[in-house]
């Protein structure tokens, strides 16, 4: 089932025809209306409506339809409205409809095949790309383009039509969102949250059928002001996202540094792998060529991203697993000879149960292979909020791994330069997150790294341990 809200504000001449428009479509709904504080009569249409089967005078719906009334006192704008819908959303995927006509709603089933199929967690119709719309106003095909263009080289996507009002989400994805516009500015903002969080994004060809403003059309040149002060505000100054999130993106977009990483891990894997904790997959690229690759992760949106991004590699497989339980019994069927596990036994309260699980795994001559933050008196604010329980001292991650059995063929610091800059933001002032501008700066100094291949470091910001199975 989905779900369609549909924000309104004086739309008495077109409510009526537009709910049994979305009745019509075949596929079994919830109408959320949100009247936002209407003062032309539509409130009181819709509550002579009343339910979903008064749209329809001599027969039914084709498919099931309920229809919900949320009324707002006062005028507070459309995205005021969608986030009032949000609380009594109930579907899988959501769609957002305007209640003037000029999106239809029979084109619901080609903006949901993307979801249907696993493809996507958002779909954006856009009115740009190769089908019939109404010919209108230059002016404001010069602005949609403007802002879209702009919303892009923040984001770093290649939308044709970011200011679109037919989007589709999967419930869960949008109800993560913490979403604060008010008023027009909710389509810079959902764009900007989503494309910070990585969601796989699709777009499809809409019909458009735009009205004249003396048809009724609202939208004004200090609409697409605000647009533009929500697009630099929702990606350079927001400060709503999830610590962890934002991490994890700036940390993925490091492409010197995370090739310099691979370097490190990739004498000691073997031909059958196991990735523990691989969040969106930046490592497990770097595995494809090995004979086997088990990929897990315990997050349920990175492993629906995981399965997308290796739908292709039949050698990979994408499963569900929690390092706080036992390991299944079932991985031992894949003849693992390595356990990859790069900055996650960090989030792992009982680690030495979870070495002992990786040593019992393992056959004969095995090997795990570790990354772990280093030194306790680097532990800051961005530790906490991603969910540390610690950063290890060298002896105490040496005698974990001895304790769990294993013979340690190498342990050492790295990334010696990170130090400092760590300490500064994190230790002294307390963010909770990499500023992007410096992760770009660390991934562009990555070269200099390459001297700690000759110099035995006696500090470092991470620790790489191999250990073996005798």
């Amino acid at each position: 089932m989905i779900s369609v809200i549909v924000p309104v504000f004086n739309e008495l001449a077109t409510i009526r025809e537009i709910l049994r428009r979305i009745a019509s479509v075949p596929i079994p709904k919830e109408i959320i209306v949100v009247d936002d504080g209407s003062t032309d009569g539509t409130a009181e249409l819709l509550r002579d409506i009343g339910d979903a089967s008064a749209l329809f005078l001599n027969h039914r719906p084709p498919a099931p339809c309920t229809l919900q009334l949320l009324f707002h006192e006062h005028n507070r704008g459309k995205g005021a409205a969608i986030r009032t819908g949000l609380t009594a959303v109930t579907g899988e995927a959501v769609v957002i409809q305007d209640a003037d006509l000029e999106y239809d709603p029979a084109e619901y089933p080609k903006l949901l095949q993307p979801i249907l199929e696993g493809k996507a967690d958002v779909v954006f119709g856009s009115r740009f790309i190769g089908y019939p719309h109404r010919v209108l106003y230059f002016w404001h095909t010069v602005g949609n383009k403007l802002l879209t263009l702009i919303s892009n080289i923040f984001t770093n996507l290649n939308l044709t039509d970011m200011e679109t009002g037919h989007k589709v989400f999967r419930t869960e994805v949008l109800q993560k969102l913490t979403l604060r516009s008010n008023r027009f500015g909710f389509e810079p903002e959902v764009t900007a949250k989503i494309a910070h969080q990585n969601l796989r994004i699709y777009e499809v060809p809409i019909s458009y059928n735009g009205r004249t403003y003396a048809e009724g059309k609202k939208i004004r040149w200090q609409d697409g002001l605000s647009a533009l002060w929500a697009i630099l505000w929702y990606n350079l100054f927001d400060n709503t996202r999830d610590a962890g999130e934002k991490t994890l993106q700036r940390v993925s977009r490091m492409a010197r540094y995370n090739g310099w990483l691979w370097e490190q891990v990739a004498p000691h894997t073997g031909q059958r792998v196991l990735e523990v904790g691989a969040g969106s997959g930046t490592m497990t690229r770097a595995f494809l060529d090995r004979e086997f690759v088990l990929v897990t992760d315990i997050n349920s949106r990175y492993l629906k991203r995981l399965r997308v991004t290796f739908a292709n590699h039949p050698h990979v497989v994408v499963h569900a697993m929690d390092l706080n339980a036992s390991l299944p019994s079932w991985l031992a069927e894949h003849r693992l000879d390595t356990v990859i596990c790069l900055n996650v036994l960090e989030h792992i309260q009982h680690d030495e149960a979870v070495l002992r699980h990786f040593f019992h795994l393992l056959p004969s001559g095995g090997r795990v292979v570790l990354i772990v933050p280093a030194l306790r008196g680097l532990y800051g604010e961005i530790d906490e909020a991603i969910g540390h329980y610690r950063r290890y001292e060298k002896p105490e991650l040496v005698e974990k791994l001895k304790q769990a059995g294993f013979a340690l063929e190498e342990v050492r610091f790295f990334n010696f330069l990170g130090m400092l800059a760590w300490y500064v933001n994190f230790c002294l002032l307390k963010r909770r997150t990499i500023p992007g501008l410096q992760a770009c700066l660390h991934d562009f100094l990555v070269p200099m790294l390459c001297i700690e291949k000759h110099v035995s470091l006696p500090w470092g910001m991470s620790l790489l341990a191999v250990g073996r199975k005798g």
